[in-house]
């Protein structure tokens, strides 16, 4: 089972964020995009942090966090949003729907660490 879910449709990005939570014990499953995050977070219930692009094919990061919030009623995950996105009204938007946290990319996991592994249970 997989504690965290990393979802992008950049197959770098997916790398980069996977490869450097998983040196840190944690267990990532990945997606591609909002509806293959959804389907992967179904199908795992011991996921416990999703960390997410926004703008994605099919289905965006707020939609899908929104959904995950609402009809998959899921208030216990926490949702990251990992984005070039650094738009108040877009962060407003997230705050409102239950995101987490926000995060500019570039991707700098030892800032991050900390927290996420107090989500993912792991301190």
């Amino acid at each position: 089972m997989a504690n965290v879910l990393v979802v992008d449709d950049s197959s770098t990005m997916r790398e980069i964020v996977s490869s450097y939570l998983q040196q840190h014990g944690f267990e990532v499953t990945l997606a591609t995009d909002g509806r293959d995050g959804l389907l992967q977070l179904e199908a795992d219930p011991g996921i416990k942090l999703v960390i997410s692009d926004v703008n994605m094919p099919n289905m965006d990061g707020l939609a899908m966090a929104e959904k995950i919030r609402t009809e998959q009623s899921n208030k216990l995950v926490h949702i990251i949003m990992l984005t070039t996105e650094d738009n108040p009204v877009m962060r407003a938007r997230g705050r409102a729907i239950g995101v987490t946290g926000w995060i500019v990319k570039p991707f700098r996991g030892d800032a991050v660490l900390g927290p996420f592994k107090k989500f993912c249970g792991l301190v």
